[in-house]
């Protein structure tokens, strides 16, 4: 079998097997990749680890250490509490806030994973203090952390970027934020409106009072830890700074400073999503270097036109996203397909088919079958809407693979 023929075949394994089974799909991806090109291409190894996207690690790193941080003491936690106190009462704005809520603070760095996982405690109890269903919150909760998912600061962004730099796409940063945000925007609010959110503003909430008052207090640590995090975000913007470099600084200055758990917080770095979506960028390189990505794009090309391009991509990586790992897999496997797939196709916008590659394999997301919609159904208090809610977000997660298509197709 040609070269080209082999490493696509790696990288069908890889997807297969992130789907089918718990293995880091990284560390597979790291190992179909040698034994491909050292040993059957006849490649030196340094040919195939030289891809390793050495950058792109410590980016995802540092700016994870430094949110650890920030979560591990605290501070996160207690901006959640005052977005609550905010809404004053009202039920019907206390999903919107924790959409908002998890929005802003993902937006700042730590992406749509960690964000998830801090908020959805706090937004799955207080749902069920205020009577609010389960699943308006989840899928308000969820969708929010999503939204914030592309920034430039938060590690999915980053991955996106680089990727996109890579084909002759740089420079777009904004442009996939604001789309992926709209996106989600569109169909949280929407599905809160059609879905019984909108009675939920005639009724009133009154918190109960803290167990722990100064529990949702800010006290110097959490103050100090803001502006840490506030100088990295205006190095970057207005210094140039390197993100990843800064956040390495960062997280340096508050250990240092003893106002978080440094230790700690070097475990709680998702080092199983940074391996795969490294790993996995070896593999593709592989497929660049054999003619194998070629192969890829010719048979997506099979399924669209010029026109339908947009809303097909957006279903095929919702699909798969549903089952494999977004930032980790689809992604890294599809946008550098989009030239070869302009070319086959006889003409395109390069901007729009990445746009609906990003939002179709991230509106799928809230699936519990997926991370953030499995960390929403796992923090649900009340035991008896788990099952329920399960399902239902189930239905939401598969028909948003038809939903994205569509927006996609209509919008670009």
């Amino acid at each position: 079998m040609p070269l080209a023929e082999l490493s696509l075949a790696a990288l069908v394994i890889a997807i297969v097997v992130s789907c089918t089974t718990q293995l880091n799909v990284g560390v597979l991806a790291m190992a179909l990749a040698w034994i491909v090109g050292v040993y059957i291409g006849g490649m030196g190894l340094n040919d195939v680890i030289g891809a390793f996207p050495v950058q792109l690690f410590l980016m995802l790193v540092g700016v994870t250490l430094l949110f650890s941080q920030a979560q591990l003491n605290g501070t996160l936690d207690r901006l959640a509490h005052v977005a609550v106190r905010l809404c004053r009462g009202n039920v019907g704005l206390i999903p919107v806030m924790f959409f908002l809520l998890g929005c802003g603070i993902a937006s700042l760095g730590p992406g749509n994973v960690s964000t998830a996982a801090m908020l959805a405690p706090v937004a799955m109890a207080v749902s069920a203090r205020a009577s609010i269903p389960a699943f308006l919150m989840a899928i308000m909760v969820g969708n929010g952390a999503q939204a914030g998912s592309l920034s430039p600061f938060a590690p999915t962004g980053i991955i996106v970027n680089g990727l996109m730099a890579k084909i002759g796409l740089g420079g777009h940063e904004w442009w996939n934020y604001w789309t992926n945000l709209a996106a989600h925007a569109a169909v949280a609010f929407g599905g809160y409106a059609l879905l019984g959110g909108l009675p939920l503003f005639r009724r009133g909430y009154v918190a109960p009072v803290a167990s722990q008052p100064d529990a949702e207090k800010f006290a110097g640590a959490h103050w100090l830890t803001l502006a840490v995090i506030l100088a990295v975000i205006v190095s970057v913007l207005f210094l140039n700074a390197n993100i990843g470099m800064a956040a390495f600084t960062g997280a340096v200055i508050l250990a240092a400073l003893r106002v978080a758990d440094h230790e700690q917080a070097i475990r709680k770095v998702p080092w199983t999503p940074i391996v795969m979506v490294t790993g996995v960028t070896v593999l593709i390189s592989l497929l660049e270097k054999t003619g194998g990505l070629d192969l890829f794009t010719a048979l997506l090309a099979r399924f669209a036109t010029k026109s339908t391009v947009t809303g097909m991509i957006a279903f095929v990586t919702g699909i798969i996203s549903v089952y494999s790992s977004t930032s980790g897999v689809v992604l890294p496997a599809f946008l550098p397909t989009i030239p070869g797939l302009i070319t086959r196709l006889g003409g395109g916008d390069p901007l729009s088919i990445a746009a609906s590659m990003n939002i179709g394999a991230h509106l799928v997301d809230m699936s519990p079958l997926s991370t953030t919609g499995a960390i929403c159904v796992a923090a649900i208090a009340t035991a008896n809407e788990v099952r329920p809610t399960y399902n239902k977000l189930l239905v939401w997660g598969l028909s948003m693979s038809v939903i994205g298509g569509i927006l996609c197709y209509l919008a670009f």
